[in-house]
């Protein structure tokens, strides 16, 4: 006796289904209904499912494995779901969908605009810190990966249903500013911010350009690194900016506004957009009450003249060391400003997670801020989350460098990329009956697709070496050629049309067209793997996957050429859904695919 006969609801994978219904039989038995779980096999060649439960049950069952298989499997015999059941070696359940089950999942997934991307039930407030630049610096190879992947992450978690709120947090309120306030005096000292009690107004054009800012700070900084006087001096000037200093709060806003526009320029060309554009300077007013409240609370204590935040524990296996809230000198730190932005973001958006996307080599800055802020109450140290990643190498294994050692400007790696794009297009023959405009337009998304698909693929805490010509190349597993992908469809598609051919209901047939409908129907389980390991490498290649099984189905299926036309409508409709799934998927990653090539 069948535990149920309904046909798979379209909404629900086929290893949701299944699970279900294999679950029920397990429960009949007396049995948890876990041990239902279908998964994707590991032996595809074998079957596209399986299902491990009787081995985990033979223990607590005391029975053999394999005659608990045969009795679950007899009560889903006749489920229509179910088309080809195996029980092998001492209790694996292999599992093939029947004919029906496929045609239908393929319509539903057809049908909904989503392609089978289902949103989260309970959806939440989640903020992205994506750990920015710091002001005055051009924006380097470093930044690359903050960028990247805090931006595939908010287009997932936004997609899935969560209220997003994405702050770029640009670093402008520490010792660098001190650097070039005090670098900027040397060179051009009757500059009016520098007066001695001067109130303003000062002027509304900046004295600097994003040029002077990225040679005036390294000068300053290598200045300080061999003069104890000038680091002291520096900080002395960080310290008046932090009180209110107004020639020097004049000269920073000019600095964040410099700054901004460089960086958002090399952000646009990445994708990668913000909500908030927000620094450690705009939560200065917050932090004398947040001090003072850390104090009254006996959170903080003094120490050898600073105020620091004791945030070891008994249990640590390596002893943390204590968050320093002010220094001896008066000035507030990085760990005080994220605070700051803590009581800031809790007061304006209340949010349920803040996730922080910043290099891992700061995991312990986190993990202090993170237990000071549960500490004092602010927000409860499960609502924060640092999402850590590794670096990106050069050839030696090392963080990438320039040919004369120095960091590479993320610029330049842009321009380096557009140019490997351009050339890759030439080799390939592609785009040479497009305009220039078209031309230059598909070589950028080129571009973008190889950088950010070469990043996104690799698991966030590893390192990867950054390797154009492998990146740029249209086979493989690389961005270019998800993009041929989804052009040749884009052509197919409207070549149909053309024809006046039009995509009809799906018939699924061949082997080659189910393993594709098997590919896609895997679409929200690796949403949902993605969304919480934060790990966007599973949607890479859950893509990837996707684009194989089409390239299989191209080989086997004709499309154009099918030998009816209700096989040419159906497969016709199946490559319309593999494009709109894999567009949405690439749109994820922040890829966009051309519509020629």
């Amino acid at each position: 006796m069948s535990v149920s006969t309904q046909e798979a609801p379209a909404a629900a994978s086929f290893a949701d289904a299944m699970s279900a219904r294999l679950g029920a039989a397990f429960e009949a038995l007396g049995l948890e209904a876990a041990l239902g779980r279908v998964v994707r096999s590991d032996r595809p060649d074998l079957s596209p499912f399986q299902c491990n439960g009787a081995m985990a049950a033979a223990k607590a069952a005391k029975r053999a494995p394999r005659d608990i298989a045969q009795e679950v499997v007899a009560r889903i015999s006749d489920d229509p779901l179910f088309g080809e059941i195996e029980i092998a070696g001492p209790g694996f359940v292999n599992i093939t969908p029947g004919n029906a089950a496929v045609d239908e999942r393929a319509r539903g997934l057809s049908a909904d605009e989503r392609a089978g991307a289902v949103a989260v039930e309970t959806p939440r407030a989640v903020v992205f810190d994506f750990g920015g630049p710091n002001v005055a610096k051009p924006m380097h190879v470093g930044h690359l990966r903050s960028a990247v992947i805090g931006d595939a992450l908010q287009r997932l978690f936004r997609f899935r249903g969560d209220r997003v709120t994405s702050d770029v947090h640009l670093g402008d309120w520490g010792l660098q500013m001190g650097h070039l306030i005090t670098e900027l005096e040397d060179e051009a000292r009757d500059l009016p911010y520098f007066a001695e009690g001067a109130e303003g107004p000062f002027p509304e054009d900046p004295p600097v350009t994003i040029e002077d800012l990225a040679r005036l700070y390294p000068l300053a900084s290598a200045k300080a690194k061999e003069d104890p006087e000038r680091l002291a001096r520096s900080r002395r000037a960080t310290a008046e900016l932090q009180a209110g200093r107004p020639g020097y709060r004049a000269l920073l806003r000019h600095f964040i506004n410099v700054s901004v526009a460089a960086l958002k320029a090399d952000y646009t060309r990445l994708g990668v957009s913000f909500d908030l554009w927000k620094g450690e300077s705009d939560v200065d007013a917050l932090i004398p009450g947040l001090v003072e409240n850390f104090k009254s609370a006996g959170v903080a204590e003094k120490s050898e003249g600073a105020w620091v935040v004791r945030v070891a524990r008994a249990d640590d296996k390596k002893e943390l060391a204590p968050l320093i809230l002010v220094t001896s000198e008066g000035s507030a730190l990085y760990g005080t400003t994220d605070l700051a932005t803590i009581l800031d973001r809790v007061e304006d958006l209340s949010p349920d997670l803040i996730l922080y996307v910043v290099d891992q080599r700061q995991a312990q800055h986190f993990e202090q801020v993170f237990r000071a802020a549960d500490k004092a109450k602010l927000l409860s140290e499960d609502k924060l989350e640092h999402i850590g990643f590794g670096t990106v190498n050069g050839p030696d294994g090392k963080p990438y460098k320039t040919r004369e050692g120095g960091v590479l400007r993320l610029a330049d790696l842009l321009d380096g990329a557009l140019e490997k794009a351009e050339a890759r297009l030439s080799e390939a023959g592609l785009g040479a009956d497009l305009s220039e405009d078209e031309r230059a337009d598909v070589a950028h998304k080129v571009a973008i697709a190889a950088i950010r698909f070469a990043d996104l693929q690799n698991h966030r805490l590893t390192n990867y070496i950054f390797d154009l010509d492998r990146f740029t190349s249209f086979e493989g597993k690389t961005g270019p050629y998800l993009l041929y992908a989804a052009v040749r469809m884009k052509s197919l598609l409207r070549k149909a049309a053309e024809e006046g051919v039009a995509p009809g209901e799906i018939h699924v047939g061949s082997d080659e067209e189910r393993r594709l409908v098997f590919a896609l129907d895997d679409f929200d389980r690796a949403l949902e793997q993605a969304y919480d390991k934060r790990a966007p490498n599973i949607l890479c290649d859950h893509v990837y996957g996707v684009a194989q099984a089409l390239s299989k189905f191209y080989a086997a299926c004709p499309v154009l050429a099918a030998p009816d036309e209700t096989t040419k409508a159906s497969r016709l409709a199946l490559v319309a859904l593999t494009l709109k799934q894999l567009t949405l998927a690439l749109d994820l990653l922040g890829i966009e695919a051309p519509e020629r090539m």
